[in-house]
């Protein structure tokens, strides 16, 4: 079955689907893509990937197939419906989807795969665009637990870790669970920054407490360094963990779940949006609380 998956269509190359596509295409698999921005195209073309001149083409007759999308109506759009690549892909094929989208769009996508025959992995992937070239990767899958098993090679040539948790939309609900805390975390850096800054610690030995200290997570340390520099280019942006929290207390409502730090957390990135802030790195929420609490640039 791994030979069956040799042949790859790939659907959404941005800064995360680009990378992703060309370490699958250096693992081997014969990778034909297709996205709707002409310049990813030629930045695709750049980098010996296969371009199809539609969507169609580029999945049809393929063993597998992988998407990455940036919400919701992308996800429709691109795979629902007679137009959607659904439609034109053999039947018995893999469907990987990598994105971040909602729990409903995604089961409305398990409807259509299933009516057509098609095995339906959603595999949203964990890690940002800086690390995805490396393939520091990981990916929580949900599905079919055969079609997880074919496909293992296929993921591990741009994933390092695999987690499978359950045949139906459980990957989507780890997925925003993960960003859940990642964006209370941000929240909680920053209003410990603040409190830090106006008890008169400098910037530098503040960094180095959380370094040191008990709560120095992996998430703490990743944002410690860049905020060394004062750098806030974005790796996720404001504007993306608003999305994503929008999913989460989505997903919260459905179920049943009180997501209030999840709410609260949500309007803080929805102020940073509205004062300019919304493509600056998610960890602007530093700059949020300083300016909430009058504090200007620290000293270096």
């Amino acid at each position: 079955m791994a030979d069956a998956l040799k042949t790859v269509g790939f659907i959404g190359i941005g800064k995360m689907g680009l990378p992703m596509s060309v370490l699958v295409a250096k693992a081997g698999f014969a990778v034909t893509a297709f996205d709707q921005s002409a310049a990813r195209i030629d930045e695709a073309r750049a980098q010996s990937i296969a371009i199809a001149a539609s969507p169609a083409e580029a999945v049809r007759g393929k063993a597998a197939v992988i998407t990455s999308l940036p919400d919701d109506a992308a996800l429709r759009g691109a795979l629902l419906g007679s137009a959607g690549l659904i439609a034109a892909m053999a039947p018995g094929a893999v469907l990987i989807e990598t994105s971040t989208v909602s729990v409903e769009a995604s089961a409305e996508v398990a409807t259509a795969a299933l009516a057509r025959g098609i095995s339906y992995l959603r595999s949203p992937v964990s890690g940002n665009a800086s690390i995805v070239h490396t393939g520091a990767l990981s990916c929580f899958v949900s599905g079919p637990k055969d079609a997880f098993e074919s496909a293992k090679p296929l993921f591990t040539a741009f994933t390092r870790a695999q987690t499978y948790l359950g045949p139906a939309e459980e990957a989507r609900y780890a997925k925003l669970s993960v960003n859940l805390m990642i964006a209370v975390s941000a929240a909680m850096i920053a209003e410990s920054l603040a409190l830090a800054r106006k008890g008169g610690i400098a910037w530098q030995d503040i960094l180095k407490v959380l370094d040191d200290s008990a709560v120095a997570s992996p998430m703490v340390k990743y944002k410690t360094a860049p905020l060394r520099t004062r750098d806030f280019e974005s790796t996720f942006s404001c504007r993306q963990m608003a999305k994503d929290l929008d999913l989460i207390l989505g997903a919260g409502h459905a179920v049943g779940v009180p997501l209030q730090l999840a709410a609260q957390v949500r309007e803080t990135y929805g102020a940073l949006v509205a004062q300019g802030d919304g493509d600056t790195d998610f960890i602007a929420t530093v700059k949020h609380l300083e300016r909430l609490s009058g504090l200007g640039e620290p000293k270096p």
